[in-house]
């Protein structure tokens, strides 16, 4: 009996070593490895704090008005609301915020906030934290696209320590993941006339 259990034993280790050494097979992806847990708490504070669900959480109305959608956290600016053109604005310094206070428009054109779930074909999914922290630091989208829009303090949050952006990058990864396509920004009329 002791030696069956011992055989069943090895028996197991060898399958989970086996599992834990596979190679990746071509157009599967690599499993990521898991956050630690401090890592992920940390995040999830950070992002609470630094008041990542007001822009990037679409809101609903609810019994005392505007209110976050909590079941699309962080899953930016739902794709069926659609914004064409800019908001009329007076002065050079306005700015609004239009739809579920996921689009901005101003001066720019109109910006909508970035899906932050890990869904890998419209959120953040397939980012690496290297492009996560290039994104941050240089204002460009994945480290080396279109410039990141206002009115996101990309430069605030990009001056965050090394630990601190890893943290908010595990949690992003931790959450669930929203499949939600955010438009393109839309850029703000040519001026005539001059």
């Amino acid at each position: 009996m002791q030696r069956c259990s011992l055989a069943l034993a090895a028996l197991l280790l060898l399958g989970v070593t086996f599992a834990a050494t596979a190679p990746v097979r071509a157009g599967q992806a690599a499993p990521k490895p898991a956050a630690r847990p401090e890592l992920v708490a940390r995040g999830e504070y950070l992002v609470r704090t630094g008041l990542c669900h007001d822009c990037h959480t679409p809101h609903k109305l609810g019994p005392k008005g505007p209110e976050p959608d909590m079941t699309r956290a962080l899953s930016g600016h739902p794709s069926d609301v659609i914004i064409k053109e800019p908001p009329v604005l007076s002065g050079p310094w306005s700015f609004a915020a239009i739809g579920s206070m996921t689009a901005w428009g101003g001066p720019w054109g109109v910006s909508f906030t970035a899906n932050l779930t890990p869904d890998k074909e419209t959120g953040l999914g397939n980012w690496t934290e290297e492009m996560f922290f290039r994104a941050l630091r240089t204002g460009r989208h994945e480290g080396h696209g279109r410039p990141i829009l206002p009115p996101m303090p990309y430069q605030y949050i990009g001056s965050m320590s090394d630990e601190d952006l890893r943290s908010v990058f595990a949690y992003l990864q931790s959450i669930p993941a929203v499949r939600n396509r955010v438009p393109k920004p839309v850029d703000a009329p040519e001026e005539t006339g001059r």
